[in-house]
């Protein structure tokens, strides 16, 4: 893919990974990770995925404000005006509405792509090949382009976009409906129907494009950084967002633009794809023993054990963690926290995670 001077790429990161707690916690959460055993957090892989297809100088990363110090000690290289701070956490629309302004400011002849920082993509050359087709594409329509999965088994972890048969182009397709997480039934006639991709989260469009849909669907953010746009690139920056951040309705882009516009387009993907949302979602991906047990960390004994996820701290060093006759479970060693649960209960770690930060602190959230 060549590196187009018009093209941007937003990486969002700023979401504090509370279904991967105990090891993702809000004060390092999972995208500064090596959370995969690679030598590298997700981030770092994030952004080098992205330096492939993308000037340096075109790479925008939004974050929780808490988390710049974080973003520029595993990324030295990147230019400190390219990291930007939100003072608060207020969804998807709002951090992409903050850099699509500033970008605009720059070249209002750019399109972009947004995505997680905290994604797995096996076959990067494969997702940059559709990434290079959805941007040419969006560079000449006035569009929004998704990039949906295609779906591996009926998930009810995952939001999914209905697409219209008939394409634009080879590979393009207009949608028709998103649906949230839908029930296992459900999911199943999805599945069935094959005319249902898993939403993974990532867009694609003009700068330009997704300023006239803000102003349609969320005219009010639309204006919040129209108004803020004075003060980027300046001293000012800081204070001016600070202060209009606390206008921001907290809303997702897929509730407050992508389920409302009519030129939303998708298209069918298949790149090795994981959002690495849960416990469970790591197992999969991970190599197995002979008795299907997923093992990140050293000295860890089993005996009689199967099918389960065992992720031990490195921070543990030497510690010896031996485990017996036990099966489907997913145990997490930290250095304070120890947590055991059966695999099939995971949805309930997050609660978990709530209940113990209001029993015993914030140190443990």
């Amino acid at each position: 893919m060549e590196k187009n001077k018009n093209n941007y790429a937003i990486i969002m990161a700023g979401g504090v990974g509370s279904r991967f707690w105990p090891a993702s916690r809000s004060t390092y959460p999972k995208q500064f990770l090596d959370i995969l055993g690679t030598g590298k957090t997700l981030m770092q892989q994030t952004y080098e995925r992205f330096l492939k297809a993308f000037l340096p100088e075109n790479i925008f990363i939004v974050t929780n404000e808490a988390y710049e110090g974080l973003v520029k000690e595993q990324l030295p290289n990147m230019p400190e005006d390219r990291i930007l701070g939100e003072p608060t956490a207020k969804n998807t629309a709002a951090c992409i509405a903050y850099a699509s302004a500033k970008i605009h400011k720059l070249n209002t002849h750019a399109a972009c792509i947004v995505a997680p920082s905290d994604h797995l993509i096996l076959d990067e050359v494969k997702f940059l090949g559709y990434v290079e087709e959805a941007l040419n594409y969006a560079h000449k329509n006035p569009s929004l382009v998704t990039l949906g999965i295609r779906p591996s088994r009926p998930d009810t972890g995952y939001g999914y976009i209905q697409f219209i048969e008939d394409s634009t182009t080879n590979n393009i397709h207009k949608v028709k409906t998103f649906t949230e997480k839908p029930t296992l039934e459900i999911a199943e006639t999805f599945i069935e129907s094959g005319d249902f991709l898993w939403n993974a989260g990532i867009f694609i469009w003009s700068i330009s494009s997704i300023k006239k849909a803000f102003k349609q669907h969320l005219p009010e953010q639309y204006d919040i950084f129209e108004n803020a746009g004075q003060s980027f690139f300046t001293k000012d920056e800081g204070a001016t967002i600070k202060a209009f951040y606390e206008q921001c309705r907290s809303i997702s882009i897929d509730y407050g633009i992508m389920e409302k516009a009519e030129n939303v387009y998708v298209i069918p993907s298949e790149f090795g794809w994981s959002d690495l949302g849960t416990w469970t979602s790591l197992y999969e991906i991970m190599p197995k023993d002979d008795n299907g047990n997923a093992i990140k960390g050293k000295n860890v004994m089993l005996y009689d054990v199967s099918n389960c996820l065992i992720n031990k701290a490195e921070a543990l060093g030497s510690k010896i963690i031996a485990i017996k006759s036990v099966k489907d479970l997913i145990i997490v060693d930290t250095p304070d926290v120890l947590l055991i649960c059966d695999k099939n209960k995971e949805q309930e770690v997050k609660q978990i995670a709530t209940d113990i930060k209001i029993k015993l602190g914030e140190k443990y959230s």
